[in-house]
């Protein structure tokens, strides 16, 4: 919830119950005093309108899912003050008989009757400061969820490269290992050329010295 909108509200619950106090006290009071009294109510009732402005202006500059329960609240306060309002001008009137009636009808508990709407309106606010605040951990709660997909993003990407870059080598020794295989083939195929080579220069030597002892014996 807004700062500037809770401090508003601060001012206008205190000057609120003032304002409830003196017309208790007003209703009981005659001549120059009782209208002494009213003149205070009034310029309270003044200034607690210039506070219900100043937090319809400040709730409507907020986001929308807090302007919706702000601005419920200031339909409370406005059905408040509109109550305290009444009180004033029931109590302007001269007519000493309506006085009488207001008194023994029970202006004491329209009163109390406010007071009651007062401790709903603050049992309001709490709740609504509890879910701002619910709302508040939520989105903490989604800003570390973000930064936490992120950077299992980037570890999966560094991963990623790592795996590239191992089968780029692997395809290396896969060509290293294809030379050096044709290698050992052509190296097979020279050597058994030389042992064809060396066995048929054996058999020609083996066959020459048979010729020769077989010419020696016959002389």
């Amino acid at each position: 919830m807004s700062e500037v909108f809770e401090g508003y509200e601060r001012q206008y619950c205190e000057l609120s119950s003032n304002l409830s106090r003196k017309c208790t006290s007003a209703t009981l009071l005659d001549g120059e005093q009782k209208k002494q009294k009213i003149s205070e109510i009034k310029t309270g009732l003044e200034e607690a309108e210039a506070l219900i402005r100043k937090m319809d202006l400040e709730a409507r500059s907020l986001q929308p899912s807090i302007k919706a329960g702000l601005l419920a609240k200031l339909r409370e306060y406005k059905s408040d003050l509109n109550n305290l309002k009444s009180e004033v001008k029931r109590m302007t009137s001269n007519n000493q008989a309506a006085r009488d009636e207001l008194l023994e009808s029970g202006m004491a508990d329209t009163m109390m009757v406010s007071a009651d709407q007062r401790g709903r309106l603050m049992m309001s606010t709490e709740r609504l400061n509890q879910s701002s605040e619910r709302i508040k951990e939520g989105r903490r709660t989604m800003l570390e969820t973000e930064e936490l997909g992120v950077s299992i993003l980037q570890d999966l990407h560094g991963q990623r490269q790592s795996l590239l870059h191992a089968h780029n080598n692997l395809h290396g020794v896969d060509d290293n290992i294809g030379k050096s295989r044709k290698i050992l083939t052509a190296m097979s195929r020279r050597m058994d050329r030389n042992k064809w080579i060396v066995g048929f220069v054996i058999a020609v030597l083996v066959v020459a010295i048979i010729l020769i002892l077989y010419f020696k014996l016959r002389h």
